[in-house]
């Protein structure tokens, strides 16, 4: 079987095939030139992706002996197989190193919980301590567990837990990972597929590549506004629950920020002839970029819908109110008017030279307006982030029926909107395609 092909059994798609196709598709676009001499050079990203099917089969073994996800365990050198585990790959000397992609054998979590659930003790053994004993020496140890309702929710609060993410420091992680996603950028190029192969197949490739940081972004979000909190019970001793500190918060913020800058999002000029239309055959699926110019391949769109991911998060109605709770309950705290003046000024006051990175920037401006007009008028907003989010739209109007006439365009915009904010509705993006786990369109639900 080519491993990058789902195997299909009686029009479903087995989950570990799934899982092998979703991690040999990264390996192979963040490789330099893998296909370059041969075509059969596949050991290196059978390598990963059968390391992520062992890591999935004891998830799933997990599952049936009635354990739970643990989103917390990535931020605790990956201490859980039930946690969900993005690749760990790093840039060594200017590669990139996929040597400790995944985990090998269960975490420390994993022990805790396998003894609380089936230890047997003897008579003369208080049960209630004993089991009490082994909850205490994991939170001693500084093992944390925060499952699905804390960590999926686009609005979630826990700094600590989220899917698909590494590190203690989302931060530093997010770091790493646009650094990674830069260098194999750069490298990038036909031999990323085999010969004879239509370049169509080269997008597909290119696809993970390009969002390699969604879930990481995601993760970061969180620790804006954040909470640090567990599941504590009285008398246990555990932190109930505290504000991430405004150092790292912004920190975080400025990470953040990098990930709609227009050089970050611009596919590299000299990529962009790799992307023919679509061959005879090889149709755009849920998997692949979405556009708006026809046939051709469109750039803009890619960024319009990476910088789409990055607002949707931290311009979200709960994260926003949040942020105006906390400075008014700690006045040195970042509020939401630090947030969005940061924003600002790297979108809608920034100025590109280049044409191509300012006609990026638009795609990523309009988005900055979508996202704050639609915290003037959700029904989630607080009276006072409504308030907050039309003084900049005010503001921002007056600056741009001053200026040129993209300027003016934007000025319109807002202009429009305050003639029927009533009707205003959060327009979507280009959808990001499917990547958790790569492979789902073809499952034939």
């Amino acid at each position: 079987m080519d491993p990058r092909s789902g195997e299909i059994i009686k029009g479903h798609v087995s989950l570990g095939s799934l899982r092998i196709r979703q991690d040999f598709m990264i390996a192979q676009a963040l490789m330099h030139q893998p296909f370059a001499e041969r075509d059969d050079n596949y050991e290196p990203m059978l390598k990963m992706a059968l390391a992520r099917i062992r890591q999935l089969s004891a998830h799933e073994v997990g599952h049936t002996l009635g354990f739970a996800h643990n989103f917390a365990a990535s931020t605790n050198n990956r201490a859980s197989v039930m946690d969900y585990p993005h690749p760990q790959i790093t840039v060594k000397n200017g590669n990139i190193d996929f040597s400790n992609a995944y985990a090998i054998g269960i975490g420390d979590w994993d022990k805790v919980t396998i003894a609380y659930s089936y230890a047997e003790f003897d008579k003369k053994t208080d049960e209630k301590t004993a089991l009490s004993a082994i909850l205490k020496k994991a939170q001693d140890g500084g093992l944390r567990f925060i499952s699905d309702s804390d960590a999926r929710a686009a609005g979630g609060a826990h700094a600590l837990a989220h899917l698909w993410d590494n590190g203690k420091s989302a931060a530093e992680e997010l770091n790493n990972v646009l650094n990674v996603r830069e260098v194999a950028l750069q490298n990038f190029s036909k031999d990323n597929i085999r010969s004879y192969e239509p370049y169509s197949v080269l997008e597909d490739v290119f696809v993970p590549l390009y969002f390699y940081h969604r879930y990481q972004v995601e993760a970061a979000t969180k620790v804006i506004e954040g909470l640090d909190y567990n599941y504590a019970v009285k008398g246990d001793g555990q932190l109930i629950a505290k504000p991430i500190s405004v150092n790292v918060q912004k920190k975080t913020l400025k990470v953040i920020l990098k990930t709609i800058n227009a050089e970050t999002l611009a596919i590299p000029k000299d990529k962009l002839a790799l992307f023919p239309p679509r061959a005879f055959g090889y149709y755009r699926t849920r998997e692949s970029f979405k556009g708006k110019t026809g046939v051709a391949f469109d750039p803009l769109s890619v960024a319009n819908t990476a910088s789409d991911m990055t607002l949707r998060f931290l311009l979200h109605p709960q994260r926003a109110n949040r942020l105006v709770l906390q400075k008014s309950l700690d006045a040195n705290q970042l509020s939401l008017e630090d947030a969005m003046n940061s924003i600002l000024q790297v979108t809608l006051e920034n100025t590109e030279t280049d044409s191509y990175l300012t006609d990026i920037q638009h795609q990523v401006n309009v988005n900055v307006l979508k996202y704050i007009m639609h915290l003037a008028t959700s029904n989630e907003s607080y009276f006072q982030t409504k308030g907050i989010a039309n003084k900049v739209l005010l503001e921002l109007s007056q600056k741009f029926l001053k200026k040129d006439a993209i300027s003016i365009q934007y000025g319109m915009i807002i202009k429009e909107f305050y003639k029927h904010p009533e009707k205003f509705k959060l327009e979507a993006s280009p959808n990001i395609p499917d990547g958790s786990p790569i492979g789902m369109a073809s499952c034939g639900y």
